[in-house]
């Protein structure tokens, strides 16, 4: 019959004791690490952004920044809602309908970040150049998109994103 030591219930106290103020130390170490990995405030506080659109004259563009990122409003004319509607979609590199990227047709919502290396593209002043298709051009590597924000042309592979949002009245959308 195996006898028990006094010694050897105190040994494993002593080591349950450190272990778990080691794992306690451990996680107050880390803690700090792992919360800095955590969005800013800042960036928080614009997880959805409202803007209304009826600020914005017929033709014209704004950028918004929302989540540190531009994002695109165009009040768009009859001729660049037309011109958007009458493109075959097998002319489309990543095909969409203008309907599917513009909820009210008048007013165009996108993240102006170009999909080929996170550029912004050109075309939100009167004065930018609007590429080929009349929309927006990114001149980093050249690639033009249409009215809709659609790419045509130019290495990017992807349209200009429509990220989520809502209109919460006849004119003001939540963006987020």
């Amino acid at each position: 019959m195996a006898e028990t030591h006094e010694g050897d219930s105190r040994r494993d106290f002593l080591i349950i004791t450190t272990t778990a103020v080691g794992a306690v130390g451990a996680a107050c170490v880390a803690w700090p690490f792992i919360d800095q990995m955590n969005p800013a405030a800042d960036t928080l506080a614009l997880a959805s952004i409202e803007f209304d659109v009826s600020t914005v004259a017929e033709g014209q563009s704004v950028t918004l920044t929302w989540r540190g990122k531009p994002v695109f409003v165009r009040h768009r004319t009859p001729a660049e809602i037309e011109e958007a509607r009458e493109v075959p979609l097998d002319d489309l590199r990543d095909p969409q309908t203008d309907a599917e990227r513009a909820e009210k047709p008048e007013y165009l919502v996108m993240v102006g970040v170009c999909t080929h290396l996170g550029c912004v593209p050109l075309g939100q002043s009167v004065s930018d150049p609007k590429g080929d298709f009349g929309g927006w051009f990114c001149p980093c590597h050249g690639s033009h998109y249409d009215t809709s924000g659609r790419i045509r042309r130019g290495p990017a592979p992807l349209n200009l994103a429509v990220p989520e949002y809502q209109y919460i009245s006849d004119t003001v959308v939540r963006i987020g």
